[in-house]
């Protein structure tokens, strides 16, 4: 019987090229997801030089420059960050579907991993504890996009 062709994520170099889009609606939590996933981005050997960091006004906005971004053939994985707190509306409802669902297709569409660490929360303790430094949704998006990217060229 032959051996397995075994793909899994392996150790990628530095010259990754790595966007990052962030929602300025609740910065504080951005910043936060930003920081965890930059230090992730840093700790695996990514380059700075490679890494391109867009803000938009808010989640809603997410896609659209990811879709931007991936038009442009120059990253090898996009990572989304934000936070939506439930509110006392639909508002939050149809901010996260959207957006969840928009970055879903743009994701096999492009084929291109796109990372969602845009946090969708019922309070804002619960944004602050997604975004600590022991529990960071950014940094695992970033290791996520890694892991991605480290897969994906194991397939072409």
């Amino acid at each position: 019987m032959a051996a397995i062709h075994h793909i899994r994520a392996r150790a990628v170099a530095g010259d990754c090229r790595i966007a990052i889009v962030m929602s300025r609606y609740n910065h504080l939590i951005g910043e936060r997801l930003l920081s965890g996933c930059l230090q992730t981005l840093s700790n695996k050997g990514v380059d700075e030089k490679n890494i391109t960091l867009l803000e938009v006004p808010g989640a809603f906005e997410i896609p659209l420059a990811v879709s931007r971004l991936a038009g442009t053939n120059n990253y090898d994985a996009i990572i989304t960050l934000g936070a939506v707190i439930r509110g006392e509306t639909a508002h939050f409802d149809l901010i996260c579907s959207e957006c969840s669902r928009a970055l879903a297709e743009l994701a096999l569409e492009m084929q291109l991993p796109v990372l969602f660490g845009v946090l969708t929360v019922d309070t804002k303790e619960q944004a602050m504890a997604r975004s600590s430094e022991e529990n960071n949704k950014g940094s695992e998006c970033a290791a996520a996009a890694l892991e991605m990217i480290s897969v994906l060229r194991q397939i072409a």
